[in-house]
């Protein structure tokens, strides 16, 4: 139940005066009298104190989305009351008076006690008042006359609300003053509506702050295009993309920009979504290729279309990702102690440093593409794509469109988006063409003009597309032989053969069989550790004898189906039909390696191919074991894995 204006001011009196406090006083205004006495505030006070401009205006700043936000809300409010002469306030957290409406007989009032904007109004500075109150304990409060702690508040009633923030927090007041005997319940409904108001309106410019913020951090371009065509809004990526301001951006007409999209079809009136993955948009510097998505949307009877676009080299970088066209291999995971091979491979690490044309020479099996990868991993294009081809698997009427792409609807049955080819998805990367003496002779005046400009024309289309690309091709003839043969351009030659590698075949380096198939092994045994296994010197020297026409990949793969079929923990003679043919190829005279021979092999074996550990092992010396060597036709360089 209210208490009058009269029982108010006994109960005022007998807390000021003698210290009682009634408890019919509101909890809050109550406790904050209590503490009004305690702070020493002076009840026949209550004159606010403004701060100097400079630092109320470092207030309002900090405050300015509050402010922005309160005031059509206010005076709305106040369009309501002021015929009552009401006076309505906004406050911040902290109890300053930010911004006050009201006539001017209520504002000369105010003016006495200083109860003006920049003024704090807290109950420190002016006792107990409806604002300290609902600040300070975050409760929503009408106070009438007496209630106030000091006697200089008693003619007035006030209605205070807190205002709250996105996660709860007190941060600003909304207060209504006006005489005592004018004190109406409605009052302080008028006041929580304001603030229901103004808390609505800051949660609804969070929820767009967050999608603006979100949208302009995209580096995607987003647009917003009404039913002319013309944008009507975009965000930063939008506005790079096209070169535009964002009021040059809506005079732009869509349909000019994106001529590939049929913006006139029937399908945008059933709100389909459309999206295109690979379609020409036209910017300030030219023609670019892009991904799009169109979102067709109709809210207050508005219709409007949300287009995103994605610049063409994130796809193809997605595309790159999921087809795997990365190369996994380094010079560390070539093996080799031939002078020979050790000497292509320092020339290939100097190659690495340069973007010219390399061409590759090589017999099938020998690691042209180990070698090609390697090359890229240790060069400046490490971090883009690898993007590896056989021209040989490539039909001859596929060769054009796998290679250089093609636009929508160049050929029946082709893609409606068009597709990139190879060449486009190694930009800022490396193309490995293998097996380039396949090409037919008709394409290759099409590749000399790739070749040399690094720029490719898509099937179907009109515009040329510039790259930055490193090419590498290989070729397991000998190319110079073609060009001679008349089946390959001599012009197309020079063109690839700026750097050359020439990789010798296993045969010629026989110190790299026992190394290399130990290094197989060892790896093997690593992935494999329940299933360790080594090699027998009979098994060493099987290996030795066979003449490896499919080079170091036949090696490998018949090591890796000996380490998997035999049952045995030792790889014997026996366990050479999991690796080569019955039959060896080569047609010198076998050594006898029985008896002695065999003793000699084993210990040099297990030495690793070194002399004095062998002769060591067999009790003779250096010299004595050399003599036996050249008896039996051993070489101990060939076993040295």
């Amino acid at each position: 139940m209210a208490l009058d204006i009269e029982t108010l001011k006994e109960i005022w009196a007998e807390f000021i005066y003698e210290g009682k406090l009634d408890p019919r006083i509101q909890p809050p205004v109550a406790d904050s009298w209590q503490k009004c006495r305690a702070y020493g505030v002076n009840p026949e006070g209550g004159c606010g104190t403004r701060v100097a401009d400079a630092v109320f205006q470092s207030i309002k700043d900090a405050n300015r989305t509050l402010i922005d936000t309160a005031m059509p809300i206010m005076h709305s409010v106040f369009e309501i009351v002021q015929r009552s002469h009401f006076m309505l306030v906004l406050t911040d957290a902290v109890g300053y008076i930010l911004v006050s409406i009201g006539d001017e007989m209520i504002m000369s009032k105010t003016r006495d006690m200083r109860y003006v904007a920049g003024a704090l109004w807290n109950s420190q500075s002016v006792g107990t008042n409806a604002i300290s109150v609902a600040l300070d304990y975050d409760t929503a409060i009408q106070m009438v006359g007496p209630e106030h702690y000091c006697r200089s508040h008693h003619g007035w009633t006030c209605s205070a609300a807190p205002i709250h923030g996105e996660n709860g927090e007190v941060i600003g007041c909304i207060n209504m003053s006006g005489d005592a005997d004018k004190a109406h319940d409605h009052t302080l409904g008028l006041v929580l509506a304001a603030v229901y108001g103004i808390e609505g309106q800051m949660s609804l410019l969070r929820s767009r702050e967050i999608l603006r913020t979100a949208l302009e951090v995209s580096a995607d371009g987003i647009m917003l295009v009404g039913t002319d065509y013309h944008p009507i809004w975009g965000n930063s990526a939008a506005l790079r993309l096209f070169g535009a301001e964002a009021d040059a951006l809506t005079r732009l007409d869509v349909r000019t920009l994106m001529p590939d999209i049929r913006w006139n079809s029937d399908e945008w009136n059933d709100n389909a979504k459309f999206f295109a993955d690979d379609t020409r948009v036209r910017t300030h510097t030219g023609t670019v290729r892009c991904t799009a998505a169109i979102t067709p949307a109709e809210n207050f009877g508005t219709r409007t279309m949300n287009v995103t676009l994605k610049k063409q080299k994130h796809l193809i970088d997605s595309v790159n990702k999921m087809s795997g066209n990365r190369a996994s291999y380094t010079f560390d995971d070539i093996y080799t102690r031939d002078m020979g091979m050790k000497k292509t491979i320092a020339l290939a690490r100097k190659y690495a440093l340069y973007d010219g044309n390399i061409l590759i020479e090589g017999d099938s099996g020998t690691g042209k593409e180990l070698i090609a990868q390697a090359i890229h991993n240790a060069g400046s294009r490490a971090g883009g794509p690898f993007v590896a081809i056989n021209c040989a698997s490539i039909p001859r009427d596929l060769l054009e469109t796998e290679l250089f792409g093609y636009e929508a609807g160049a050929f029946p049955g082709s893609s409606g988006e068009g597709n990139p080819g190879r060449f486009e998805l190694a930009n800022r990367g490396t193309l490995f063409l293998d097996e380039i003496s396949e090409l037919p002779l008709e394409f290759q005046s099409k590749l000399l003009r790739a070749v040399e400009t690094h720029c490719i024309n898509r099937l179907g289309g009109g515009q040329d597309v510039q790259l930055d690309i490193r090419i590498i091709t290989a070729t397991s003839t000998r190319l110079e032989e073609a060009v001679t043969a008349g089946s390959f351009r001599r012009d197309l030659y020079f063109r690839l053969n700026v750097l050359k590698l020439e990789i010798p075949p296993l045969r010629e380096r026989p110190g790299d069989i026992s190394y290399c198939a130990g290094m197989f092994l060892e790896r093997l045994n690593r992935s494999h550790p329940d299933m360790e296994k080594s090699f027998a010197p009979e098994f060493v020297a099987g290996l030795m004898k066979y003449d490896w026409p499919g080079n170091v990949r036949e090696l490998q793969n018949g090591i890796e189906r000996a380490f998997y079929s035999s049952v045995e923990s030792i790889l014997t003679e026996d366990s050479l039909r999991y690796v080569m043919p019955t039959a060896p190829r080569k047609e010198e005279p076998e050594p006898q390696l029985s008896g002695e021979a065999g003793e000699i092999l084993a210990a040099l074996t297990v030495a690793g191919g070194s002399v004095d550990a062998a002769a060591a092992r067999l009790g003779v010396s250096r010299a004595t074991l050399y003599r036996r060597l050249k008896k039996y036709g051993i070489n101990p360089k060939v076993i040295n894995f």
